[in-house]
């Protein structure tokens, strides 16, 4: 399941984001976790919803998808910016889920009060320096969120969970053999299992700030993945060509699923459609 607890606010305004840009304020609304997670695996439900008459989808693996596994705490927003987020992690835990928090890192704080942390937290590494962090990822407010950012590479390696960076790639933006000596250094301090290595995608709403020629090749995101792994001490694990993808680190290890200790309500449901489509006589 992909959710976030911040739809539409974020402190960034990154170049490649394919999102709709978020708002420019900061009013939040602190919707009560349990709430939000029972609304999002209705909502969840509702999406898979279609599957359920196809005779193509084995039935078992439809029923068992209605109650999901992992959650990806992303998809829109920066969910650090939700104040209940450790309590909405703690509760995905109990009702037998992993997590996996992806955030821009620019809120160190956030992290390290976190009392429940993420099963795997991803931060974006999207820049191997403050002038290209600031034309790529050009923050909102605080002209300090590069110094924030940095605070946060060094407090990872104190955090007691899976840590993945990951870089956004950009042909002629972040790709120079000199951005990835510096990528390279920002790894080291943080220290993470893994680094992933993502071709930026020409899709939505980065069409206005970027063009196809900033997209990778698979070729290209390969190379940089050879040249950033020995000056890491790691090695390329896996990579997927239609993602544009490759991973770097020491060894692929499974992340163990929580042991369920709440479980969903057999009333629970499924959210409503939200279209309203007139049917014809």
């Amino acid at each position: 399941m992909q959710m976030s607890p911040v739809v539409d606010q974020c402190n960034l305004a990154c170049t490649y984001c394919w999102r709709e840009p978020h708002m420019d304020t900061l009013e939040l609304t602190d919707q009560d976790p349990l709430d939000l997670l029972y609304e999002s695996v209705r909502a969840q439900r509702r999406l898979l919803s279609g599957f359920g008459g196809n005779p193509k989808v084995p039935r078992e693996k439809w029923l068992d998808a209605q109650n999901p596994k992992h959650v990806a705490i992303s998809l829109n927003g920066e969910p650090t910016l939700y104040t209940r987020l450790s309590e909405y992690m703690d509760l995905c835990h109990k009702h037998g889920m992993t997590t996996m928090l992806v955030t821009n890192g620019t809120l160190p704080k956030v992290l390290e009060k976190l009392d429940t942390l993420p099963t795997q937290l991803y931060v974006s590494v999207d820049a191997p320096n403050k002038k290209v962090f600031d034309e790529v990822c050009k923050p909102k407010w605080n002209v300090n969120a590069w110094d924030k950012f940095s605070e946060t590479l060094d407090l990872l390696p104190s955090l007691d969970t899976r840590i993945v960076c990951r870089h956004t790639l950009m042909q002629g933006i972040n790709m120079s053999d000199q951005h990835i000596k510096e990528f390279a250094a920002l790894d080291m301090r943080a220290d993470p299992d893994f680094i992933e290595n993502k071709g930026y995608v020409y899709v939505g709403h980065s069409r206005e700030n970027l063009g196809v020629e900033n997209m990778p090749s698979h070729e290209e995101i390969m190379d940089f993945s050879s040249k950033i792994a020995p000056l890491t001490g790691r090695k390329i694990l896996s990579d997927s060509r239609p993602s544009r993808v490759a991973l770097v680190g020491q060894e692929i290890v499974p992340i163990p699923v929580p042991e369920a200790t709440m479980f969903f309500p057999d009333d629970l449901g499924i959210a409503p459609s939200v279209k309203h489509l007139q049917m014809s006589n």
